[in-house]
């Protein structure tokens, strides 16, 4: 217990280490466990929601990626009178 992760870590491995096996030095279990909750994280329930997450996305200016973080993260679907996190979303693009 040499490492204390951040308060904000959520304990799981890191899905894009380049070096060794997939998994890195951990147990393979645990980051391909986790490897299938990400991606079960990201699929929508349905293509209607897809479509439904996408069309809203594109109306308030965001990626269909940035929308749908923003539902993982706060649980919640954004609207236009949140435009102070939308702004504050797009600030944080890459230039």
């Amino acid at each position: 217990m040499d490492d204390i992760a951040p308060r904000n870590h959520n304990q799981g491995p890191s899905l894009d280490d380049d070096e060794g096996p997939e998994w890195g030095d951990g147990d393979p279990y645990v980051y391909f466990t986790w490897k299938a909750a990400h991606r079960k994280a990201w699929k929508p329930a349905s293509r209607d929601m897809a479509l439904f997450r996408l069309e809203k996305a594109e109306a308030l200016g965001l990626t269909y990626e940035e929308y749908t973080l923003e539902i993982l993260e706060r649980g919640r679907h954004l609207q236009r009178a949140d435009s102070a996190r939308i702004d504050a979303i797009k600030r944080k693009r890459p230039l």
